[in-house]
């Protein structure tokens, strides 16, 4: 991976302009140049780190506090009743800049926003996993 600074960082250095809707001291929220629908809102940490399991505490926690309350503006501003919250690790996951981010993206009768295919698949020993997951927490 580049050490070079994402497009996000420089967003944060201010580099690079952005449509804020949000920011405090942990977070910055500002509207997807390249949108799946009306209203598609990226969150950031403004710690730089690329992977959601690198993020600090205290930042995942203000993220997540600020989640809903975005989530609120957007359907009160577009009017839709649905959206998605996305978030990728990596590239096999689609990850394309590697700042932690979450798009916020609505959902409108028009059939805009994110499109999903979900193959689903058989759960397999759940119980074991279920236990190695929970001890390694």
């Amino acid at each position: 991976m580049s050490t070079e600074p994402t497009i996000f960082g420089r967003i944060l250095d201010g580099e690079i302009p952005c449509h804020r809707i949000y920011e405090d001291e942990h977070v910055l929220a500002f509207l997807d140049v390249g949108p799946l629908s009306l209203g598609h809102v990226l969150v950031i940490p403004k710690e730089r780190v690329a992977f959601l399991h690198e993020l600090s505490d205290d930042s995942a926690a203000a993220v997540g506090g600020v989640l809903p309350r975005i989530a609120r503006a957007i359907m009160a501003v577009t009017g839709c009743a649905d959206y998605n919250v996305l978030q990728n690790n990596g590239a096999a996951a689609n990850q394309a800049v590697f700042h932690v981010h979450f798009h916020i993206i609505p959902k409108h009768p028009d059939g805009s926003g994110l499109q999903i295919e979900w193959k689903a698949g058989e759960l397999v020993g759940g119980e074991a996993l279920a236990a190695a997951i929970g001890d390694a927490v």
